[in-house]
């Protein structure tokens, strides 16, 4: 379930009679617990409440519905019962059908109401269904709620007018819906004088049977259309007349609406009965994007970008250096005032931007600071000098465009509002500007220079629609030119795999001329490249949240040897974090913030989490592409090891088509009911097997045992199915196995070997890469790769945290998968050299962690290392391998990650440079 469909179910269960035993259950399923959870809660099986009456799921919450007066007791005993701490309940919730009240158990945060207002509170409750909130949801519930019952009119209304659903009319239900939105926002704050008078005009004036409803509000668009003095000569209806004039061309062109049912009226009314001045435009706009779009809208709510993400982008981007010359500013009045010049001349441009999030932040902060220095001045009741043309965006969805150009209008009312008062917000608010700064198009098409020019005397094409559906729009003089453009948002991402015909075209056209490699490369890598182009003509620098991918692997030389040649550098970044949605149990996207200008800069600022959460900030002279401090390092393959570790090869390739690679059935068989020697029938392991036990076999064969074997007609068999497939193949070098069809077709081993299996591609949750020790005489099959007869301690570099780390930076990944080389992360790998003592401390770490796992036995490695459910033994010689290996690198514990890859890069540049001049 996402936010939107438990608020709506949250509601749904306030407005119904209490019925104090079906409470605690009805409460968990609105939260998306399945009917067997239910159920086994209700028969008691999974029910450890010790309190009477009490319903406790663990790891969950702990309800008790008790006597009427009687909440703030049960909530103390609940608070103090022993089996909510043995359950690790997040929350505690007593209830009498009167009074309602919980509490987080983690954070002591409270809810105290009346109940039929619970489900107010709605995303306090969200981490039972696995939703990580923030504090903006938390607190405003509104958001959720509103977009809920639009999507619920939107439905309804498509239902009962199928034609405005067709491609031909979807931008006019679109605009009907900003109309809507407008009108809702517009009467609860004052725009239109009295109270309610949208909703209750159509309330009186239509047929409660919404027969005619379409025409009450045509009419009333008409009027908002319509300058006063011309209205009477227009015949606008008397019940319309009053209503203000808006412009901006919200309301003009066609003002024919969608046919509305009774269920749509009802909806409607109920709609605008909500409070829409608690309206918060950038977390609005981002959950009802997904409304007006059918593939979308199941993640209808998700597309929630919280503002302390957003502003990880904003902040190093632009928006701290003007916080810091305010502050250098103090009440000097001609500094203020350059400041204040400053600001009115700062574009912001954000070339992907759904339904205006980023826009909407960096208007609201920068009105922020504006105030802060009319403050200063003496001059509060100033209008701004801060045009909402500014801020400009490109937005491929009809739909998001429309709402980010009325996000940005409600931001600039509630901004004036705040600093000027409503009375003087509301004098300047209408009628709105046509100019129209939002364009409708493919931003990887389109030429940027043309939407967001460096000065006002750019292309020029004349549009009086604020709110057009026309790609090629108008370039709108900027009132201050000369000033900088600050270019932020958080493009598509997109990898190579997952990349439609038309988004390759895209990628094409911006690189084919630049490099042939460019296939590879994340749909995100295009705004990157554009941003660069824009750059090496204007002042400005450039900021995305993007998929970590594009400073990884093979991507980093094609990606950013293209962006340093136009001369760019990566002013600051924020290494690896997860920007997770609004959906239940989402895990959420692995992204870095990166930010690129061409402009002088004495430092570069690296932002990183550290072990313990904390968010850490180091200044650099230089940020290289894989966001590590330290000179532009690319690293590249080698045939032989960096450091003095054991050598890795690939496992045996069979090339058999299932001739001599079988599961244990087939073996057993072979060996009882045809009599082969168990001795030529060896255990085989893939990455698949070695993770999940899956038991395998192989037949293995010396030239000498081949000539005897053969005489046995099992054997013989599977040497003939090896030998038909590889003369069947259209390739000269498979041909010429046939003649040698009893072993494998490439043998990195004799079979005799104690063998550490590293799997090619393994599953990025888990927090160490999945390597193990095999018996003598186990083959590893190709593509896995393996160190044959290596030292153990060899097994505990792989299995450290420090490897997995440099593996996935350099080697990058096959969609989300860690994939390993052997060339790219073992052989470039940087160990300091090794005393004896090291490796009987590393080599009793990797026994710790063999034993640990056989005290599990028979659990698998999926299971062992599953991060939801790591045994804590095995978690501990983990960690105690971490600190002995991390010791030989710097003496101590690494902080985080991006140390890790600092010191490890340090090393890499160090012993290359030697390995080159010895």
């Amino acid at each position: 379930m996402n936010a939107v469909e438990i608020e709506e179910a949250i509601s749904l269960l306030a407005e119904q009679p209490f019925n104090p035993v079906e409470f605690p259950y009805a409460f968990l399923e609105a939260f998306g617990n399945k009917a067997t959870t239910i159920k086994r809660l209700q028969t008691g099986n999974n029910n450890k409440s010790d309190v009477e009456g009490g319903v406790l799921q663990r790891n969950n919450i702990h309800i008790v519905v008790c006597e009427e007066g009687a909440v703030s007791e049960t909530l103390n005993r609940l608070r103090n019962s022993p089996a909510t701490a043995r359950a690790k309940a997040k929350f505690i919730l007593a209830t009498d059908g009167k009074e309602f009240q919980a509490e987080d158990m983690s954070s002591g945060e409270t809810v105290a109401c009346d109940y039929p207002q619970f489900n107010e509170h709605f995303g306090f409750f969200l981490p039972l269904a696995g939703i990580s909130t923030v504090k903006q949801i938390r607190e405003n519930a509104f958001d959720i709620r509103a977009t809920a019952r639009l999507n619920k009119l939107y439905v309804e209304l498509l239902r009962h007018n199928p034609d405005w659903a067709t491609e031909a009319r979807r931008h006019d239900m679109n605009h009907f819906l900003a109309r809507l939105i407008f009108c809702f926002f517009a009467e609860d704050t004052g725009i239109f004088s009295g109270n309610n008078p949208f909703v209750d005009t159509i309330q009186r004036t239509s047929a409660s049977d919404a027969s005619d409803t379409h025409e009450v509000m045509s009419e009333i668009f008409r009027a908002m259309d319509t300058k006063r003095e011309d209205r009477k000569a227009k015949n606008i209806r008397s019940w319309a007349i009053n209503f203000p004039y808006v412009n901006g061309e919200l309301f003009s062109g066609s003002i024919e609406c969608p046919k509305f049912t009774k269920i749509a009226r009802s909806y409607l009314l109920h709609i605008g009965n909500l409070d829409w001045k608690k309206i918060n435009p950038d977390i609005f706009g981002s959950m009802i994007q997904a409304v007006a779009d059918e593939d979308e809208r199941s993640a209808l709510g998700m597309h929630y970008t919280s503002v302390p993400n957003i502003l990880k982008v904003l902040n190093p981007l632009f928006l701290d250096d003007l916080r810091a010359q305010l502050e250098e500013a103090g009440d000097n009045g001609r500094k203020l005032l350059n400041l204040r010049k400053r600001l009115a001349r700062i574009r912001v441009f954000d070339p992907a931007c759904g339904s205006g999030n980023f826009l909407v932040i960096a208007y609201k902060q920068m009105r922020e600071i504006e105030a802060e220095i009319n403050k200063r001045r003496g001059e509060g009741d100033r209008p701004t000098e801060i045009p909402l043309t500014n801020f400009r965006g490109i937005e491929l969805r009809d739909f998001s465009c429309e709402i980010a150009r009325l996000a940005l209008i409600i931001a600039e009312y509630q901004c004036d509002v705040l600093y000027r008062g409503q009375k003087l917000a509301i004098a300047d608010f209408l009628p709105l500007s046509k100019e129209n700064w939002i364009t409708r198009g493919n931003a990887l098409r389109i030429e940027w220079l043309s939407v967001c020019p460096p000065t006002g005397t750019g292309v020029r094409i004349h549009s009086n629609d604020l709110f057009s559906n026309v790609i090629d729009q108008s370039e709108i003089d900027f009132e201050n030119e000369g000033g900088e453009t600050y270019i932020c948002g958080n493009p598509p991402y997109k990898g190579s795999q997952t990349q439609n015909d038309e988004q390759k075209s895209d990628l094409k056209a911006i690189f084919d001329h630049r490099t042939k490699n460019w296939k590879t490369l994340d749909y995100v890598a295009g705004w990157f490249m554009k941003a660069a182009d824009y750059g090496t003509k204007t002042n400005a620098a450039s900021a995305f949240v993007s998929t970590n991918s594009i400073c990884q692997g093979r991507q980093v030389e094609i990606l950013w040897s293209l962006i340093f040649a136009t001369g760019h550098e990566i002013a600051f970044a924020h290494t690896s974090f997860k920007w997770a949605n609004l959906a239940s149990h989402n895990a959420g996207v692995t992204v870095a913030v990166i930010g690129i200008t061409n402009q002088v800069r004495k430092t570069r600022r690296l932002f990183s989490i550290a072990d313990d959460g904390s968010v850490m900030v180091k200044e650099a002279d230089n940020i290289n592409a894989y966001l590590i401090p330290g000179s532009n390092t690319n690293v590249v393959q080698r045939s032989s090891q960096l450091s003095a570790i054991g050598s890795m090869d690939f496992g045996s390739m069979a090339n058999d088509d299932g001739g001599l690679l079988f599961d244990n059935i087939e073996a057993e068989k072979a060996i009882n009911q045809y009599g082969v020697e168990r001795k030529y029938l060896r255990k085989a392991w893939g990455a698949r097997e070695f993770i999940n036990g899956i038991s395998r076999s192989c037949l293995w064969l010396s030239e000498d045992e081949a000539k005897i074997a053969t005489k046995n007609e099992w054997i013989a068999n599977r040497i003939e199915i090896t030998k038909n497939a590889r003369l069947n193949s259209s390739r000269a070098a498979t041909k010429k196995l046939a003649s040698s069809s009893y072993r494998f077709g490439e043998v990195r081993q004799n079979g005799s070997e104690k063998v550490i299996i590293v799997p090619s591609v393994s599953s990025e949750r888990r927090e160490y890469l999945p390597c193990g020790y095999l018996d003598a005489g186990s083959i590893v099959i190709a593509p896995n790769l393996a160190l044959y007869n290596a030292p153990l301690w060899n097994m505990a570099i792989v299995a450290s945290r420090i490897h997995l780390i440099w593996i996935a930076t350099v080697c990058g990944k096959i969609k989300t998968d860690f994939r390993y080389s052997n060339t790219l992360g073992w052989n470039t790998f940087p160990v300091p050299k090794l005393t004896e003592k090291n490796k009987e401390d590393l080599t009793r770490c990797a026994e710790e962690i063999l034993i640990a796992r056989e005290r599990h036995f028979p659990a698998t490695i999926a299971d062992l290392y599953d991060p939801e459910a790591m045994p804590e033994d095995l978690r501990r010689a983990h960690d105690r391998n971490d600190e002995v290996l991390e010791r030989i690198y710097i003496g101590r514990r690494f902080k985080n990650d991006t140390e890790r890859l600092e010191k490890l890069f340090d090393l890499y540049t160090q012993m290359t440079t030697k390995a080159k001049n010895s």
